[in-house]
This record gives structure tokens, sequence and C-alpha cells, in this order.
């Protein structure tokens, strides 16, 4: 049974992380009422991801309570059969009344709020909630640590969503960061010849293990890849991918850098290539590859706080070489 500790004042209170101004605190607020449809979740686990410390930074004029990978449990819904079991929650806060969400695509509903990003408070808090249909159950035999990888790990899925890969195609992955190491091993494990392109040969040897080739050094081949992945986090990725791909060859484009990304387009358009923007995706994939156990995650885990130390977190996550840094609660 989980006990809500009562403020001072007698009401359920709870601990929460607050980005404001470029810094970082951790404050005291009362516990979120349930609304219905919704279910009240108790953190567990939850991740730092890029876009949480580029909100760090000013992002979106951020304010408020991040956090969108996390891993919890349920403690109140209106479904008895959710409460007690772990869950992940999908990020995007749809209408549910739009033609994007009857085609299943919520996440482009244009009403649609984001956990921990826009008009949503994050999960980095003891307590939040969501409602029940963003809910997925993680099963027992994953790893809580493990499962808190689900968001970005989806969210690399979706290029096999977006883009027929043949199996056996080679693939350039560009950046060995969080989510450039987690694409190349879901290409990887689909089947693909991946190329890693990197400047960390420790991060590489991460991905090894599952096949994927890496590639240090400043030298890029030109016209190489039919299939090219744009995961640097850098303005300067996307001209060095574009360069990479062959003509007619397909660039899918996973960075999302603040501010503006100049770009020559006259390549883009001599060698007619196809631009494939790429973001959140569906957690049934992620999940399988989850269940499946041969993704490895353990060497992407830089580091484990509790939620009261996350401006320790924070700093962590921002040294350079940092891979996912853990808030448990």
């Amino acid at each position: 049974m989980v006990v809500l500790e009562p403020d001072p004042q007698g009401s359920p209170a709870m601990i929460r992380v607050h980005l404001e101004n470029q810094s970082v605190s951790v404050r005291r607020g009362a516990v979120p009422k349930r609304p219905a449809g919704h279910a009240l979740i108790r953190l567990l686990c939850g991740g730092i991801c890029n876009t949480d410390i580029e909100l760090l930074r000013g992002y979106y004029g951020f304010a408020g309570t991040p956090g969108h990978e996390f891993i919890g449990e349920v403690v109140e819904a209106d479904s008895g059969a959710w409460v007690g079991r772990r869950v992940a929650g999908e990020i995007n806060l749809a209408c549910g009344r739009c033609e994007w969400c009857a085609r299943g695509l919520g996440r482009h509903c244009p009403r649609r709020s984001v956990l921990g990003i826009v008009r949503q408070p994050g999960a980095f808090r003891e307590f939040l909630t969501l409602p029940e249909e963003n809910l997925v159950a993680v099963p027992d035999t994953v790893q809580t640590a493990h499962a808190v990888f689900i968001e970005p790990l989806a969210a690399a899925c979706e290029i096999l969503e977006q883009v027929r890969i043949p199996k056996a195609a080679e693939v350039a992955v560009l950046g060995d960061g969080k989510l450039g190491l987690l694409i190349a091993q879901v290409l990887a494990l689909h089947g693909a010849s991946v190329h890693l392109y990197g400047r960390h040969r420790d991060k590489m040897r991460i991905v090894e293990p599952l096949g994927v080739e890496p590639c240090t050094g400043s030298e890029r081949p030109a016209a190489a890849y039919a299939y090219t992945v744009e995961a640097t986090g850098s303005a300067e990725g996307l001209a060095t991918a574009v360069a990479m791909t062959q003509p007619r060859g397909t660039l899918i484009l996973k960075s999302t850098v603040h501010g503006a990304v100049p770009i020559d387009t006259a390549p883009i358009i001599v060698n007619e290539l196809t631009l494939v923007g790429s973001r959140c995706g569906r957690f049934a994939p992620a999940m399988k590859l989850l269940k499946g156990g041969r993704l490895q995650l353990d060497g992407m885990i830089s580091g484990e706080y509790a939620l009261k130390d996350a401006a320790r977190a924070f700093e962590r996550a921002q040294e350079p070489g940092v891979l996912k840094v853990l808030l448990h609660c």
C-alpha cells in the first residue's frame, strides 16, 4: 500500500522537480488530484532526456516540472485492473476528437498536451496523473531501469514505421548519443547492416554485440548510403548526412536542435533526396524489443540519483560523454 504523507496543512504532499531560469530546484507541493479516466501513478524511475536538458536551457520558454521518460506504479484508477501494476505512459495527451486522433495519430493532434513539455506537468515528481488510455503495462520480465528507455526506444522504432528499410541494407547512423545508440540497435535487430558514426569509441562498444560497425574519425564517405539517419543533435549534422546519402536515397531526421539550422538545399534537390522527419513512436514495438531481452541497455546508464538530488542529476546529465541519467523515487 502507498501512504501519502500529509504536509503541515494536512493535505497529501510530495516533492517535485522544477525548472525555471536555467536552474533546477526540488519543491514540495500537493499530490495532484486524479481526474475521471485518469490514473494516479507513483514514480519509480525517470530518465533525463536531451529534451529535458534543452528545456532547462530555455527551449519553449519552459517553466515547470519536466520528465516524460518514466516507469511508475498505479495507485488509483477508474479500472481496478491497473492498480498495483508497473506502467509506462504515452506522452501525448490527445483530444480524441479530431481527424488526426481518428487516424490513430494523436501524437500530431493540434490540441494535444505533452507530458513534461507542453501544458502538462511532467513525471519528475513523486506522483503524476495520466489518462488510463495512455498507460502501457510493463511485464514482470522487464527491469524497471530498462523499461524507462521505452519512450526513446519507441522513437527509434518509428523509423521502421515510416521507411521500408530492406533487411541487410547498409544504413548509416550519425551520432553516438543516447538516441543514436538506440536507433543503431533497433535497425541492427531489424536485420540492417548498421554503420554507426561517432566520436566516442567507448560508447560504440555498447552496441557492437549486435553487429553494429563503429566508424570513428573525421572522414565521412560521400554518397555512400541509400539510407542515412541523422541523430547527432547538432546543427552541423544535417549537412554531413546529406553529403553521405546516395542520389534518390532517404535521409531520416531525428535531431531537434534549438534554433534555426542553415542548410544548402541544392544537393538535396540535385540528388533528389527524400527527407523524412521522425519524432515519437508507438510503444508496442518498443515493448516487444524490451521483452526480447537483446537490447544493450546497462552500458547506457551513466548515473542514478534520488529524486531529491535532481540538481546533481541534471549536472551529471550535461557532462560530456554521459548517456542516460536516472532519477529514482
